[in-house]
């Protein structure tokens, strides 16, 4: 499942490339060219990692960890810079990094660390997931709104977990294939069809609908009060309705 990362680089190259190897694995990017929007982007919440470069204009990454820490947000952060030496590491974890990587350094293992401190910081497999009214327990697989109860079939209880785990973000359709059905092949249509069924069940009951179908690209869950999300429907799209696959 995609992560959402926030890159605070200041060098548009070093950004532009870790953006491309991280979005062709499915995460979903945002990027800050100084401290300030930086800071303002990590406090705004919704990201999984921040990878956060030392030397920035406006504001320094220390400074910039120092004050999200201050303001209680405990997102991992993965310091990615040219300091060197190990009182600057030191420094780092002192102001609240997770993670320390040296500039240069290898895509691949950028990758791998990532993937080890969201598992790390990621709440257990087992404990209820919510947003809105909606509420899905993985371990019964089964799913309340507004306090009843809608079983799900298992693909049906696989793809709202995933939706739930990235609310309010969007999930690539590459992304629940993979979730729904693993390394077997499946065609997009019958992920629109499984989605269809799904918004018969968690939103069209409710009258305030919740998944919205972002064409071309996948699906979102959202609480009922940000539907207005530009770009996206939360009207009902049956399988048939020509959507384009990703």
């Amino acid at each position: 499942m995609g992560l959402r990362i926030l890159i605070v680089e200041d060098q548009p190259d070093v950004a532009a490339n870790i953006w491309d190897f991280l979005e062709r694995r499915g995460h979903v990017m945002d990027h800050a060219a100084d401290g300030d929007a930086g800071l303002a982007r990590a406090l705004a919440g919704n990201l999984d990692i921040v990878v956060l470069d030392l030397g920035l204009p406006k504001l320094d990454g220390l400074d910039l960890c120092r004050r999200l820490r201050a303001a209680g947000r405990g997102v991992p952060v993965l310091m990615l810079t040219a300091r060197d030496t190990l009182d600057d590491k030191l420094r780092g974890f002192a102001e609240g990094a997770d993670d320390y990587m040296v500039k240069p350094f290898s895509l691949r293992e950028l990758e791998a660390r990532i993937g080890a401190l969201h598992r790390r910081g990621r709440p257990p497999a087992h404990a209820p997931l919510r947003v809105g009214d909606l509420t899905y327990d993985p371990a019964a697989m089964l799913a309340t709104r507004a306090g009843r109860t809608i079983a799900l079939t298992r693909t049906q209880a696989c793809l709202l977990e995933a939706l739930l785990r990235a609310s309010p973000a969007v999930v690539p359709h590459a992304a629940l294939l993979r979730c729904a059905w693993g390394e077997d092949e499946a065609e997009v249509a019958a992920l629109h069809s499984h989605l269809y069924e799904l918004r018969t069940l968690v939103d069209r009951p409710f009258g305030a609908p919740m998944l919205q179908t972002v064409h071309g690209v996948g699906y979102r869950l959202v609480t009922p009060a940000a539907q207005t999300t530009p770009g996206a429907s939360a009207a009902g799209t049956h399988p048939d309705d020509g959507e384009d696959a990703a």
